[in-house]
């Protein structure tokens, strides 16, 4: 992953929720409970209209005829610019295997605290046991444990952050992350051909793409209407693969026309976004889009998120195709590996980040 910060960092104390909920379940400290204008609307008497997200059946993409392939291809255009996230089915992503690796994040997750701390995650960076993006004593913390892994390429493993425990961890996450590795590059290049582009366009723009695997785990809360699961971001990836584990509540809530809309899962499915990469590169036709997690009073839920990337090395900005007179450029040249350091060096606070690469442009009075 993206270099350690030089600096300490002072983070305070940081209550593990799970031990929280045993050792005093009805107990929320302070740095959890959220200003009032940040705390979740749980209760959602109707659905705003169209709040249904798309879903794409991938195998009409990669077995469909020529007519099913124009028209699913159609239907991702059409996600990626309304929603910027949808669900994919038929993903030929084996289903035991979702289920082996759903068992084994469970599994780490339940281990004894003082097991689960040979992995810490050290302020400041994104790998191991703990919480990320926390870079001061006073920041509001997620009602969350997570447990984050860099898989490629290969020199961003930090070996002594893979668990011995549970058995087979190690193994299925190898296995799991070459199949969603598999899914993103498919995605990738269905996603360009509905722009218009040639279907490779991105897997040689990118290089030896980058890719990391968090956990989350999100336990019961006393009070959900006072914590976020995980705080409302965008991602900084090209794309992000959302795996929600069966049987949980409702937790992903994305921001859809200035209202946060909660996600149902269908099962099997997984839930696919665009990160800032993409929105960059089309020039803001395709937009990442902010989305958090909220808690629930009696049910736990598990996640299981992978990112990709491009190289670190990679130089980015938009592409020629999507600027002209009346689409400048919106967003600078940069280094991908500067843009990824600054994102994991900054809390989750909306689509700030982003700001790194804008172009700011001149109010004229």
């Amino acid at each position: 992953m993206p270099p350690v910060p030089i600096s300490p960092i002072n983070v305070g104390h940081i209550d593990d929720v799970q031990e929280l909920r045993k050792t005093k379940p009805r107990t929320i400290p302070q740095r959890f409970v959220r200003d009032m204008t940040e705390r979740p609307t749980l209760t959602t008497p109707l659905p705003p209209p169209h709040s249904d997200m798309p879903v794409i059946d991938f195998s009409k993409l990669s077995k469909g005829n020529k007519e099913e392939v124009l028209n699913e291809l159609l239907n991702l255009a059409t996600a990626c610019e309304d929603w910027g996230f949808f669900q994919v089915i038929n993903h030929e992503v084996d289903l035991n295997l979702l289920e082996s690796i759903e068992n084994i994040s469970r599994e780490f997750f339940m281990l004894p605290l003082e097991e689960k701390q040979k992995y810490p995650m050290v302020p400041g960076t994104v790998q191991g046991y703990g919480q990320a993006f926390v870079f001061s004593e006073d920041q509001k913390l997620d009602w969350c444990n997570m447990f984050a892994l860099g898989i490629e390429p290969h020199y961003v493993r930090n070996p002594t952050l893979w668990p011995k425990r549970p058995e087979r961890f190690s193994e299925t996450v190898e296995v799991y992350s070459g199949e969603i590795r598999r899914l993103c590059n498919n995605l990738l290049t269905y996603i360009a051909l509905g722009l218009g582009l040639k279907g490779d366009v991105f897997e040689k723009m990118f290089g030896v793409s980058v890719q990391a695997i968090r956990m989350n785990y999100y336990p019961p809360c006393s009070r959900p209407d006072l914590v976020l699961g995980l705080s409302p971001h965008s991602d900084g990836s090209a794309l992000t693969v959302l795996q929600q584990a069966k049987g949980g509540p409702v937790g992903l809530q994305i921001l859809k026309d200035n209202t946060w809309v909660p996600i149902q899962p269908i099962p099997n499915a997984l839930v696919v976004n665009i990160g800032d990469t993409i929105e960059v590169l089309t020039n803001g036709k395709y937009r990442s889009v902010e989305h958090r997690a909220v808690a629930h009073e009696e049910k736990d839920r598990l996640s299981i998120v992978t990112f990709f990337a491009p190289s670190y090395e990679v130089e980015l900005g938009p592409m020629p195709e999507f600027v002209n007179e009346n689409h400048p450029f919106k967003y600078r040249r940069y280094n991908h590996g500067e843009y990824s350091k600054h994102y994991v060096t900054n809390k989750l606070q909306g689509k700030k980040t982003l700001d790194f690469a804008k172009i700011q442009t001149k109010s004229i009075n």
